[in-house]
């Protein structure tokens, strides 16, 4: 197992989507170890999408462990959402968007209907609500290509675009 390079915000890699998983061999295995090593290794962490992480093709796969004692691994290879009712607008931040200093409010379902694959390589449907279901919606938006602040509207997206700017130059000079 390694630990990967998490992507930070601008980098345009954070644009790609992932690519399906079509056979679970030893290499996607590896894949998905190496994410749950650098998950668990990453303060603060609720999940990742392959996406997000410096693998030169990224595949269509997230881990999720937000649990205090970091013992509910979830993993989950070319999720969809086949269902989805309700709203909930909460904070979020990211772990390739300068996780302890940009949090932003975003719509999402309250409540998702699943399908995935499992590392076993198991379809699965099942139903997530409240924290998780935001979660794996995050997770998802990766996959696709979006980051949370693609859900901002434009006049926050802007704003949150020039702090982000100036965080990345007092970054600079601090090196």
């Amino acid at each position: 197992m390694a630990k990967v390079k998490i992507l930070n915000y601008p980098d345009p890699r954070l644009k790609k989507n992932g690519q399906p998983v079509n056979q679970l061999d030893d290499a996607t295995q590896q894949v998905i170890s190496d994410m749950f090593e650098t998950h668990y290794a990453t303060h603060n962490c609720a999940a990742l999408a392959a996406t997000q992480l410096d693998f030169q093709k990224p595949l269509a796969i997230t881990v999720i462990d937000y649990s205090q004692e970091k013992n509910e691994p979830m993993c989950l290879i070319n999720p969809e959402i086949i269902d989805a009712s309700g709203e909930q607008f909460e904070f979020e931040g990211c772990m390739s968007v300068y996780p302890d200093v940009f949090h932003e409010k975003v719509k999402r379902a309250q409540w998702i209907k699943v399908r995935a694959m499992d590392e076993k390589g198991d379809i699965k449907e099942f139903e997530a609500e409240g924290y998780l279901a935001k979660c794996i919606q995050h997770e998802i938006d990766h996959l696709h290509g979006l980051l949370f602040l693609d859900r901002l509207s434009p006049v926050k997206r802007k704003m949150v675009e020039q702090k982000i700017k100036k965080h990345i130059k007092r970054l600079g000079k601090k090196s």
